[in-house]
């Protein structure tokens, strides 16, 4: 009896504790507009918050907290007061990769707690966001920000690992369930893509990005966890290139206390293209300062003479980087409506002197050339020559220049994520547009300066032989899914991965030539590369004339066919034209899809130009055929891509 009693008062004892908790606890609901989404806060020792889909968990009991020098924000938290709004707005970027009119719509809850600081939510119908705000007086000293979500063993984790801070951004893809990822595997760059349960995925990123460094995540026990790189307070120069930092401060970020700080958001997809077709990171980020113009912007095509060695041949005069050469490229952009061409390394004598051209090349006269058949000039340039030359801005203005491409940054933390907004302000300034290369992705910037017009921050064509299809089909869902991304495609020698060889001058890539064809359609980039030489675009010219109509902006998107990591089919309108792309990996010998054209909508033909993989490109990759017909909105396409192969077309009215 003594001992049922003893049980009944321990029960009485948990059951009042239970009861003690709950009081304490307060919690709080926030919807999607659709309400398909929801996200559950709990405030009670901690700020706990758990996603859900459909009243499905994915994400549960996961915590943030921001740890201060001297205090713990979201430790015991004290409301002070909470808001709640909704918000249905339509943005209309200066610089559309997907979208020219953009639906933001999302409800909105603002927690204010008592020692002066917010947590912000966001419910939109394909995803979910919170940010910290604090309202203090002087400079914080911030140690780490926790940002912990719990995962479950069996979902399967994308990740671009990277042993360390500083990092080039290039590495393929690694696929592993959430119990492989251990406290000792490498950490991961963002974004980073999730395939949970019920085919949901979640793809994890930030925006809004400034004075504050970008965030990677670390797993174990089945979490991901937020780690941050160091301020850095003394460094030297390591060549022409990069600094070795010698001393790290005890703070992640010192900033100002009044202020709003990223956002952190999750894109929830149930259906793979859904991830193609987001645009979170440009909703969250901030808006452009409205006392800018920015109209001076002009997104396109590009053409790049480093990949393939500048290496025309059949020419009358020896290649190489200089004026001949050059003057060559500019002929080839103006004979294809190429707005730019890249004069990268070599351009100058040395690449710490940013104002002395190579005596083997007239600069003044090749800009003036270039104006004389509108082709404009894009000057690269190593950050730090940059950063010690910060004058330059204005002395390219002058000269004629119309961009620069900054390379090798290949860090994060909050000194160089506020260089790159001082270059994006400087250039701005002076109405030079910047192509990020060595870059981390892009987390908003891009918003509050149009003028930066793409990011590299992946494992691009320049790095031959490793950009196979197989990790390259993963961008349209992770990198490209967050933004403007320099791929730098365009092969005109292209190889199946077995027999793949090759070394500049005789550059190329791997997978079919309708693959490569399909890239500047489906990949987003605001300053969109040709890689490969006059010469071979000169030769294969019905190819080079479908490339160079293909837009670098868009007034829609539609995911037609995607499976992540194996395929990706979409459609793209530019004005009355309508653009289509498709590419796949290489696991399957071929893969035949059936495609509805009902998003041509009027009942009247159109012409097709498709471009497809050959009876032999299976083997032989550079063949394809190219298809001319006549089609309506009624009909559906059958196409057929070969393993790494691609299929590529455009649509307009007859």
């Amino acid at each position: 009896m003594k001992a049922l009693n003893f049980k009944k008062h321990i029960y009485i004892l948990g059951f009042l504790a239970i009861l003690s908790f709950r009081a304490q606890t307060q919690e709080f609901e926030l919807q999607s507009p659709d309400k398909n989404l929801k996200v559950s806060i709990a405030l009670g020792k901690d700020i706990n918050y758990t996603i859900f889909a459909e009243n499905q968990v994915l994400l549960e009991n996961n915590t943030l907290s921001m740890i201060l020098k001297d205090e713990v924000l979201g430790e015991n938290p004290k409301l002070k007061s909470k808001k709640t709004n909704e918000v249905n707005e339509i943005l209309e970027p200066e610089v559309p990769l997907k979208f020219s009119k953009i639906t933001n719509h999302y409800n909105n809850l603002l927690l204010e707690f008592k020692n002066g600081f917010s947590v912000e939510f966001r419910a939109f119908n394909d995803g979910i966001a919170y940010r910290f705000i604090t309202k203090k007086v002087g400079k914080l000293e911030i140690l780490k920000e926790e940002f912990k979500i719990n995962t479950k063993p069996d979902y399967l984790l994308h990740l671009q690992q990277t042993p360390a801070f500083k990092t080039s951004y290039e590495y393929p893809y690694s696929h592993m369930n959430s119990e492989k990822l251990s406290s000792d595997s490498e950490m991961s760059t963002l974004p980073v893509l999730i395939e949970a349960e019920n085919d949901y995925q979640i793809l994890i990123s930030e925006s809004d990005l400034y004075d504050y460094p970008a965030m990677f995540l670390k797993g174990g026990n089945n979490s991901l966890s937020g780690l941050f790189p160091k301020d850095p307070l003394e460094y030297e120069d390591e060549g022409d290139r990069s600094v070795k930092i010698l001393k790290e401060a005890e703070y992640i970020a010192k900033t100002d206390g009044n202020r709003n700080f990223p956002w952190r958001f999750f894109v929830i997809a149930e259906e793979d293209g859904d991830l193609i077709e987001n645009t979170m990171a440009y909703k969250l980020a901030r808006e452009k300062d409205e006392k800018n113009d920015f109209s001076w912007v002009k997104p396109g095509q590009v053409s790049w003479e480093w990949w393939n060695g500048a290496s025309p041949y059949g020419v009358d005069f020896k290649a190489g980087f200089n004026e001949e050469t050059y003057m060559h490229f500019i002929d080839f952009a103006s004979d294809f409506g190429i707005p730019y061409i890249i004069m990268d390394e070599g351009w100058a004598e040395t690449t710490t002197d940013p104002y002395k051209p190579n005596p083997d090349i007239d600069l003044f006269k090749l800009i003036k050339y270039g104006k004389e058949k509108d082709v404009e000039i894009v000057l690269w340039l190593t950050w730090l020559t940059v950063e010690k030359n910060f004058d330059l801005f204005e002395t390219f203005k002058e000269w004629g220049i119309a961009g620069i491409k900054i390379d090798f940054m290949d860090r994060s933390d909050q000194w160089m994520v506020n260089y790159y907004e001082r270059v994006a302000k400087e250039a701005a300034k002076n109405e030079l547009f910047v192509d990020f290369h060595g870059s981390f992705k892009p987390a908003g910037l891009e918003r509050a300066y149009p003028n930066v017009i793409s990011y590299e921050g992946v494992l691009g064509m320049e790095q031959m032989g490793r950009a196979t299809p197989n990790n390259s089909v993963y961008f349209p869902f992770i990198r490209n899914a967050v933004g403007a991304m320099d791929y730098t495609p365009g092969a005109m020698i292209s190889m199946q991965p077995e027999v793949y060889h090759s070394q500049r001058p005789n550059s190329a890539g791997v997978g079919t030539r309708a693959y490569q064809m399909a890239l500047f359609v489906i990949f987003e980039s605001g300053l969109q590369m040709l890689a490969d030489n006059p010469t071979n675009y000169y030769r294969e010219k019905e190819c080079t004339e479908f490339i160079t109509s293909v837009p670098t902006t868009w007034d829609e998107t539609i995911s037609l066919k995607a499976k992540t990591g194996e395929y990706a089919v979409v459609a793209k309108r530019k004005d009355d034209k309508w653009f289509l792309g498709g590419m796949a990996n290489g696991n399957e010998d071929e893969r035949v899809f059936e495609i509805s054209l009902d998003f041509l909508k009027d009942d009247k033909k159109y012409k097709l130009t498709s471009f497809e993989d050959g009876i032999n490109a299976g083997r032989q990759a550079m063949d394809y055929r190219k298809v001319e017909d006549e089609v309506s909105s009624m009909e559906s396409l059958e196409i057929k891509m070969v393993r790494n192969g691609g299929w590529t077309a455009v649509i307009e009215t007859l």
